[in-house]
């Protein structure tokens, strides 16, 4: 009598190297999730609870804020980690719910798309932003450009 082996039904795939990508995006979703309540709810804390609420977010506000790298690099690793943890909970879906290979490849490549374009793009503006163009408004973006 012959048996054969049949894998455990939910046994991870791995590719040539050996490396369960699998894993990695599972425990990439529940650190990215825990980081970003944090962060997440810091920038509402500083946006709306501290000061006068919304009625005093304008360019002027965040004029102030992105002056200040913290509040950059605050935004910006809040931005990337927003869009990886989508992007990532997307190809899950994709992986879930497409039925062809070709479909499934199609799909998770436009989603990856979309992901590097908003990150390189939400990155640019976050660093280049330059309130000081123009002519500005309000007494504190004059403040903030004589100072620049």
């Amino acid at each position: 009598m012959t048996t054969t082996e049949i894998a455990a039904p939910r046994s991870p795939r791995t590719r040539g190297n050996g490396t369960n990508w699998e894993k990695w995006g599972w425990l990439y979703m529940r650190v990215s999730g825990v980081v970003l309540v944090v962060l997440i709810f810091g920038h509402l804390f500083v946006n709306l609870w501290q000061g006068t609420g919304v009625s005093a977010i304008n360019f002027a506000f965040v004029a102030g804020k992105w002056a200040d790298p913290f509040w950059q690099w605050w935004d910006v690793i809040m931005l990337w980690l927003a869009l990886i943890h989508g992007g990532n909970g997307m190809r899950t879906i994709v992986n879930d719910y497409a039925r062809g290979r070709t479909t499934r490849g199609i799909l998770k490549i436009a989603i990856l798309a979309a992901v590097a374009i908003l990150i390189i793009l939400g990155t640019l503006v976050v660093f280049t932003f330059d309130p000081c163009i123009g002519n500005p408004s309000s007494d504190a973006l004059i403040q903030l450009c004589a100072a620049h």
